[in-house]
């Protein structure tokens, strides 16, 4: 029988929760209008979302240039979601509100997604006394996240509960990764890793799971708009995101080379990425037998974002419980304590200054998280700073 007090200290607590939830919720809705949606990426998903609540081409360029431009957006031509169709149904409910009361919803639930994954990475860790995890409230790319109101903080939040829950169930693990489906080239060597791991453990639940949970996702969207994955065929083709540089190591190749803006070498872009999945295979088997997706698993996710072919600062969001990792493992180190905080700070000027995510100033950034991880957990005894994540079983 729990004690007066605890049951006091608790409710204490509730209350407090509670109170600061209503708190945000009026900041953020006094706070914003449908202006203040126009600046950021999240007017794309509420525009796609509006086509597709009114069972209408959620890529049609200049429909949504039309509703983008009604909410008062003065940016040149149109924002437009290159993402598949896999996960629009979930995110339906803006396509029924405006632009400030969508823009409301959507930082709400990037928080509620920041602070799940802090939780659970809290548990993961054994519950340690120390608040290294807090850390993920000023990590650069999860507040490129909320300010942005771009998809990186869900690919947090899917990571996170897929270490949690790949041993206890493992059903649920692959469920979990369902919305990473909306960005399939940031994890294609964590893929790879997968389906080893699955085949030589003889245990498919994982990828049971995700192809249930992909089904019933795509199946929700179909039964909105039957044509979508047509409409979307058609957006890619049209799209000229080929034009496009975007700061990562794949498009600094492909531009370093000459090959620039001709299209025809595009395959430039996919070669590092062939190659972290060729390691990645490597790697894995080189280790199946004491592979560790708290551990092993994190060095892959790493080395994924190092190297894939598109990707914005904001989607390294996710990469923040190998991070975590590097620091328990660094923490007695103070050169790699400060080599974090500098990595960190130049993210942090970049968001203070609002550098475009579009700027050659990021291209480093992915990269200096992997060399940084690598660095920080090079030691031999760093494996017992790891171990501090739990590998459920």
């Amino acid at each position: 029988m729990a004690e007066p007090g605890s049951t006091s200290r608790k409710l204490a607590a509730a209350g407090i929760i509670a109170a600061g939830a209503c708190l945000v919720v009026a900041i953020l809705f006094f706070g914003v209008d449908d202006k203040s949606a126009t600046g950021r990426d999240f007017i794309q998903y509420w525009a796609l979302e509006q086509q597709l609540a009114h069972h209408a081409n959620p890529y049609d360029a200049d429909a949504l240039f039309r509703i983008e431009r009604s909410v008062g957006m003065d940016k040149p031509g149109v924002l437009m979601s290159l993402s598949p169709p896999v996960a629009f149904a979930y995110a339906l409910p803006l396509g029924w509100v405006g632009a400030k009361a969508g823009l409301v919803l959507w930082m709400l639930l990037l928080l509620a997604c920041m602070a799940i994954s802090v939780w659970i990475l809290w548990l993961l860790h054994g519950r340690p006394e120390s608040r290294w995890h807090v850390i993920a409230l000023g990590f650069p790319p999860a507040l490129w996240c909320l300010i942005a109101g771009q998809l990186g903080l869900f690919f947090l939040l899917d990571v996170v509960l897929f270490l949690y829950w790949i041993h206890r169930q493992p059903c649920l693990a692959g469920a979990a990764l369902v919305l990473c489906a909306l960005k399939p080239h940031l994890f294609l060597p964590c893929v790879v890793v997968l389906l080893l791991w699955s085949a030589t453990r003889r245990d498919f639940r994982v990828i049971a799971g995700f192809a249930a949970a992909l089904a019933v996702s795509c199946g929700l969207t179909l039964a909105i708009d039957p044509h979508v994955w047509r409409e979307y065929a058609q957006m890619l083709h049209s799209s000229r995101i080929a034009d496009q540089f975007i700061p990562t190591l794949s498009m600094a190749l492909r531009f370093g080379l000459g090959s620039g803006l001709d299209r025809s070498a595009r395959w430039l872009e996919l070669v590092p990425e062939a190659c972290a999945c060729i390691w990645a295979a490597w790697y894995f088997l080189t280790r199946r037998d004491r592979w560790d997706w708290n551990r092993h698993g994190l060095l892959v996710l790493l080395v994924s974002a190092a190297c894939t072919p598109y990707s914005w600062y904001s989607d390294q969001a996710m990469l923040f419980p190998a991070v975590l990792v590097g620091l328990y493992a660094a923490e007695k180190s103070a050169a790699a304590l400060a080599l974090f905080v500098a990595i960190a700070a130049a993210g942090l000027v970049g968001f203070v200054a609002q550098i475009p995510m579009t700027s050659v100033y990021y291209i480093w950034t992915a990269p200096a998280w992997l060399l940084w991880y690598l660095w920080a957990t090079r030691k031999t005894g760093a494996e017992a700073a790891q171990g501090r994540a739990i590998a459920a079983g």
